[in-house]
């Protein structure tokens, strides 16, 4: 499944980011310790961990970085697994599931310490509302809010009745949900320009516009091959996520792209109803709508669209539509950019890493989840080249099954799953 060179259409991130140095593309062979293929959040934190180790670091992008998933996502950081933490005790027990509730925290934590250790303005703004589409839903969200205190040791979420939840969504559309003040959202593409020059000038080596034509794994040394050199290194890192096609198979069989979109409004004023507290939103349906306010208070609407929809005019109609839905004063609301890209999905919504070939991991899949911990996923695959394999163990002993009929069927069958979801969303 080839993906058009840049995800369609141009975002309004790219249009704030400020600066954006381009780096050069790899000029003939080179060896390394630690060859990285794929330049956005994984990728990045990673050669930038590993080059502060003072671990020689090769690092290619196909594109720019950024222009994948990391530069093109909702921004929100979330708390915990993408799984709640009370249906992952349900599957692993209760210390597994702490365990993996803990790292995400961290990741939360560190994402913010290492933003503000390396002077990267990421407009984090806090708070997150998680809202439910049906009644039948609440009830479920006041016990999360519940059990997540008492038993997960995470006091900052608390449970919004309707009349509430409409209040601080400036939307009558929700019945109920939670509120989280131990997180928020940020502009995903500073964080992507900033970790690349954190990784630059602690000695990594990072192109762009360097494809990867193929990864060979033989005799204890990694080669990975581009137009224009081959790199040689002891270990390599796999971090396309999405964005694989078919460059290495194990993964593509696990990792399914599925096409998201996000719209930016004109700045709706200081007056606007709409989230008042600027919060991020993420609602209950499967094919999950997520939306915050911006600095300068444009609402960023995303949708997953399930259709394909790959003319940028069309996103700005299929977002109106979603707005309006939520935001009946916003049927005619200018939006200003419109784009989209790929989530990288795994079947139990849970992240993908594995060693994929002798020396070789994959690291991907965080299914919705990503901002914060691909940019933990890369701190601790740096920890596993430094002898510490015992944290992305916890990541590496996950169970992923394939997608059922492999990498030939899945992408119909995945077309066909989300088409039921969204209609099984509308009832």
């Amino acid at each position: 499944m080839h993906h058009s060179p840049i995800s369609p259409g141009h975002s309004w991130y790219e249009a704030t980011a400020g600066e954006r140095p381009v780096y050069p593309a790899l000029d003939g062979d080179r060896s390394a310790d630690v060859v990285v293929v794929g330049g956005g959040f994984t990728g990045l934190s990673a050669a930038a961990h590993l080059a502060k180790a003072g671990t020689n670091v090769v690092l290619i992008e196909a594109h720019r970085f950024g222009d994948g998933a990391s530069g093109r996502n909702g921004g929100q950081l979330g708390t915990g697994q993408r799984a709640w933490a009370e249906d992952l005790e349900a599957e692993l027990g209760l210390s597994r599931a702490k365990a993996l509730f803990g790292l995400a925290e961290e990741a939360k934590a560190h994402l913010l310490e290492f933003s503000a250790a390396n002077n990267i303005e990421i407009d984090f703004m806090p708070g997150q509302l998680s809202v439910a589409h049906k009644k039948r839903y609440v009830d479920d969200y006041k016990a999360h809010a519940e059990i997540m205190a008492t038993r997960f040791g995470y006091e900052h979420i608390s449970f919004m009745d309707e009349k509430e939840t409409a209040e601080r969504l400036g939307s009558t559309a929700y019945f109920g949900g939670t509120r989280d003040t131990g997180t928020g959202h940020i502009h995903p593409l500073k964080l992507v320009i900033g970790t690349a020059r954190v990784a630059a000038e602690a000695g990594a080596q990072l192109f762009e516009e360097t494809p990867s034509t193929g990864i060979v794994s033989a005799a204890g040394k990694v080669r990975v091959t581009t137009p224009t050199g081959t790199i040689t290194a002891d270990k390599c890192l796999i971090a396309v996520n999405a964005y694989g096609g078919n460059l290495e198979p194990v993964s593509a069989a696990h990792v399914m792209p599925i096409g998201s979109f996000i719209g930016a409004t004109v700045p709706l004023g200081a007056d606007s109803p709409v989230i008042p507290g600027g919060e991020s939103v993420d609602d209950s349906r499967f094919v999950v709508r997520y939306f915050r306010k911006s600095r300068d208070g444009r609402l960023l609407f995303g949708g997953r669209e399930v259709y394909g929809v790959d003319d940028p005019k069309d996103i700005h109609i299929h977002i109106r539509k979603q707005i309006a839905e939520l935001y009946p004063a916003l049927k005619d609301v200018e939006i200003t950019h419109g784009w989209g890209g790929y989530v990288g999905i795994t079947v139990p919504r849970k992240p993908y890493v594995r060693e994929v070939m002798p020396n070789v991991i994959f690291a991907g899949g965080y299914s919705g989840h990503g901002v914060m911990l691909s940019n933990f996923v890369g701190k601790l695959y740096a920890e596993t080249i430094a002898g510490n394999r015992d944290r992305l163990k916890l990541f590496e002993d996950l169970k992923i099954p394939p997608f059922p009929g492999g990498r030939r069927f899945r992408a119909p069958l995945m077309f066909l799953a989300l088409n039921w979801f969204a209609l099984r969303d509308r009832f």
